[in-house]
């Protein structure tokens, strides 16, 4: 389920096979009017890539948001796909309240930040936990549990989710990496945070503390044990 990715404890963990690489890098967003989405996808401060045309028939427009390895493209005759029908498109963060007040600085209408209660039934707008969100942070501060939401103009839906640290197995452990200067400064401010914990239980200063941020911050992004 990408990035997020909900498991049980009696659910599979994610098979080590190898085979070729297939990197997901375009993601199609069907659109009504082009130009009002280019200006819509602009004003969130994405890049950029390209606005493509063919005589009057085709149109591509490609934009990718700040620290995605996965782009947008929407335009004309690019898809046979009901504009506004795209739902459920994530956008992982690191801080979420950090994204929402950038987007509302925009000019961006955003839910307000939100979570998944213990009933998952309810009348809202279906997410990743069920159809009921409740009011605020996740009370436990977990990851993948706090999202926000919006729509672009033609309806297409956008969640952020707050993510701080991987579920086992979700990246190499030789892959681990930071992908902006933001996500790393994040990183580095949880690992912070810790070690400062891990002072208090451990009653001094401690002279190796890079090495400790270091594996601290590699296993919170490959979901391995955190150190304490």
């Amino acid at each position: 389920m990408g990035n997020t990715e909900v498991r049980s404890e009696n659910s599979p963990r994610p098979t080590r096979d190898r085979g070729v690489d297939m990197k997901l890098e375009v993601v199609v967003i069907p659109v009504a009017d082009v130009d009002r989405a280019k200006s819509f996808y602009a004003s969130l401060g994405w890049r950029l890539d390209g606005d493509f045309t063919a005589g009057s028939e085709w149109r591509v427009i490609q934009f990718t948001p700040p620290g995605s390895g996965c782009s947008v493209i929407f335009g004309k005759n690019v898809t046979s796909a009901a504009p506004g029908s795209a739902r459920g498109l994530y956008l992982i963060v690191s801080d979420i309240g950090a994204a929402r007040e950038e987007l509302l600085a925009r000019g961006v209408r955003i839910s307000e930040v939100f979570h998944a209660g213990e009933d998952n039934i309810g009348t809202d707008e279906p997410y990743l936990f069920g159809s009921r969100r409740v009011s605020g942070r996740d009370p436990e501060r977990r990851t993948y549990r706090t999202y926000a939401s919006f729509s672009d103009p033609d309806g297409n839906g956008w969640l952020l989710q707050e993510v701080t640290g991987r579920l086992p197995g979700r990246i190499d452990t030789g892959g681990a990496a930071f992908v902006s200067s933001a996500e790393l400064e994040a990183a580095l401010r949880r690992a912070s945070e810790a070690h400062g914990e891990h002072e208090k239980l451990t009653g001094q200063h401690d002279e190796g503390w890079p090495i400790w941020y270091a594996e601290y911050m590699v296993k919170e992004q490959t979901g391995e044990p955190l150190p304490t």
